[in-house]
């Protein structure tokens, strides 16, 4: 069974819409910014990649994940031609936050927050009339989660059309934890690079409507052949290679292919040295033998780590790509690690040529992972 993505949005540090944020990635320049929502003299780290959309004066302001989670929804929900009542129509919402940084705020007494407008659900029903409304806070895999219980729903005939979406915004608890536990401090995200030293917080949000095959009113994107999660649970923060490789082999079950079949590989790529290490060992085995292998990507070197949204957010670039066919190269990528070596990863300028089917991992801590395949639109 397959499933059409017949809407899709998002918003970055990069752009305003999907075809913004593509093709910044493919001019590939400097995106992270000195950190503005915080002190920088409380951090270490001093950069971030932030959506520049706060009061001119400095200060930050509350619901702004929520301001951009009601905007892609919008914006996904025309692109499919639908109507903006979404009464009957489920919307799954992945972040890894939430709201929580308007709950900080509200505790340094820097504004007023009351308890409903911490949950997506309320905004949602006030700007949709959505009344199924659900959040899954499962860290970085949080929007591919949301994206396979979508299509559970629909397989299961609970659902014609379901509405997937991401959101979040830095956190200070979040910023500074990250602050903390990370050895080395990084002033960039250079995801499989040897000079890599750790992740940046990133911000944004993706939308993308999921509908049964054939049923959409307008043209269809792209296509979801499978979706696979799990969660390993082997260490609270640790990758484990073992349960990384049961998730991409199981999506690739559930789509029905093998690993000659994938052409492109948007990879987590979160910039840590043992996730990087640890997700190019696990796809080295994987493709191994498999002819010339699939081209490979990452885009948290423009986007920063944008968490519970990044899934869908590379899945979105995924889809342009393919519609396309021209892969954005990693940006800052000039010195691959060895784990990484006989992997192709694209470099330097976008690759073109021709793409149908792409994979697209997130992984989490704690073991929380999901990978998606996705094929060309019929």
């Amino acid at each position: 069974m397959t499933w059409d993505i017949t809407g899709m949005a998002a918003l970055a540090n990069i752009g305003a819409s999907p075809r913004e944020i593509f093709a910044a990635l493919c001019a590939g320049r400097e995106s992270r910014t000195p950190l503005k929502a915080f002190d920088p003299a409380r951090y270490r780290a001093g950069y971030a990649y932030e959506i520049d959309d706060r009061p001119e004066g400095g200060g930050d302001i509350p619901h702004r994940a929520t301001r951009w989670l009601t905007t892609v929804i919008r914006q996904a929900i025309a692109d499919a031609g639908l109507e903006e009542d979404l009464s009957h129509i489920p919307v799954l919402v992945g972040t890894t936050m939430r709201e929580q940084r308007s709950l900080e705020l509200w505790w340094r007494e820097d504004a007023q927050v009351t308890l409903g407008e911490l949950h997506f659900g309320t905004a949602l029903k006030a700007a949709f009339h959505a009344s199924a409304t659900y959040t899954f806070a499962n860290a970085c895999s949080a929007t591919l989660y949301a994206l396979g219980m979508a299509t559970d729903m629909i397989e299961l005939g609970m659902a014609d059309t379901v509405v997937v979406a991401g959101t979040d915004a830095a956190t200070e608890s979040g910023f500074g934890t990250l602050d903390r536990v990370q050895n080395d401090i990084p002033d960039a995200l250079r995801p499989f690079d040897t000079t890599h030293k750790g992740m940046l917080m990133g911000e944004g949000a993706a939308a993308v409507v999921v509908q049964r095959a054939g049923t959409g009113r307008g043209p269809v994107h792209a296509r979801v052949r499978g979706v696979s999660m799990n969660c390993d649970a082997r260490h609270a923060t640790a990758p484990d290679p073992d349960g990384i490789t049961r998730a991409v082999l199981d999506a690739h079950r559930r789509a029905g292919v093998g690993a000659r079949d994938i052409d492109l590989v948007m990879l987590h790529g979160s910039g840590t040295p043992l996730n990087d290490a640890t997700e190019s060992s696990v796809l080295h085995r994987i493709f191994h033998g498999a002819g010339p292998g699939p081209r490979m990507t990452a885009i948290k070197a423009m986007t920063g780590h944008t968490l519970g949204g990044s899934g869908l957010l590379s899945l979105v670039t995924a889809v342009l790509a393919i519609q396309e066919g021209t892969v954005p190269p990693i940006w800052g990528l000039t010195d691959p690690i060895p784990e990484a070596a006989g992997l192709d990863l694209v470099r330097g300028s976008p690759r073109s040529g021709g793409l149908s089917l792409a994979q697209i991992d997130a992984f989490g801590f704690a073991g929380i992972n999901a990978v998606a395949i996705v094929e060309a639109a019929p």
